[in-house]
């Protein structure tokens, strides 16, 4: 009997410290994957001209379980869940194409993960939101968008149709290779992380649950292993 109970208090110790460790430990975050690599299960599309899930050029489109943005009309890919804590990972990379009004030799591709964006929201070009930017030689910017605020070094930003919130390091890699980024918003707390570097912290945004957007923007852009992890 003796030897049953001390077996049983090791047993209930080992849960407790594993359910501390994964509670604590942000290697232990539950991550799914966001597309299923065949369709668009989860999400809607919207492009400027064209309205909801009319995408007649394909735009959108799931190749080789990547997703691949043309760029050629503004718009985006929105989730039909909402989100407030989470970890967002995904790598992406340029592609080739650029649409105007960015075609010119001198423009920089540019596109941005949106989040927060109010459930009610009116689908349009661009919706109240923060952004992690991604802009070649930007990445890791803060966008506040539709007067959207956030705290940065101290001050809360002002609120306009766009305000820029500069990354502080860069971790990016050149034009045309894979670059991983991550978005972590915790408690009030976002960091963005670029192939494993922060480069970039904010906190007490004034919106703090809503959908997550991926624009198009004018250039061609990849993403893969697009995941994320509720906190």
């Amino acid at each position: 009997m003796k030897q049953l109970f001390v077996l049983v208090s090791v047993v209930i110790m080992n849960v407790f410290t594993s359910a501390a460790q994964i509670n604590s430990d942000p290697g232990k975050e539950k991550f799914i994957a966001m597309f299923n690599g065949k369709n668009f299960s989860g999400w809607y599309s919207f492009l400027a001209k064209k309205g909801k899930n009319n995408d007649p050029d394909s735009v959108f489109r799931i190749e080789n379980k990547l997703l691949h943005i043309s760029g050629k009309e503004f718009g985006y890919l929105a989730t039909e869940k909402s989100y407030s804590n989470f970890h967002m990972r995904f790598w992406f990379k340029w592609g080739t194409k650029k649409w105007p009004p960015r075609d010119a030799d001198t423009t920089r591709r540019d596109n941005g993960i949106l989040f927060y964006v109010p459930v009610n929201a009116k689908d349009e070009v661009w919706q109240k939101s923060v952004e992690c930017q991604i802009q070649e030689g930007d990445v890791g910017d803060f966008w506040m968008v539709d007067s959207a605020t956030i705290v940065f070094d101290g001050n809360r930003t002002i609120p306009k149709d766009y305000q820029r919130a500069q990354k502080k390091r860069d971790g990016e890699k050149p034009s045309g290779e894979w670059n991983l980024v991550e978005i972590i918003s915790r408690n009030g707390s976002i960091i963005y992380k670029v192939n494993g570097i922060v480069v970039n912290e904010g906190s007490s945004p004034s919106i703090n649950n809503g959908r997550i957007i991926i624009q198009s923007e004018g250039a061609e852009i990849f993403y893969r292993d697009v995941q994320i992890a509720e906190l």
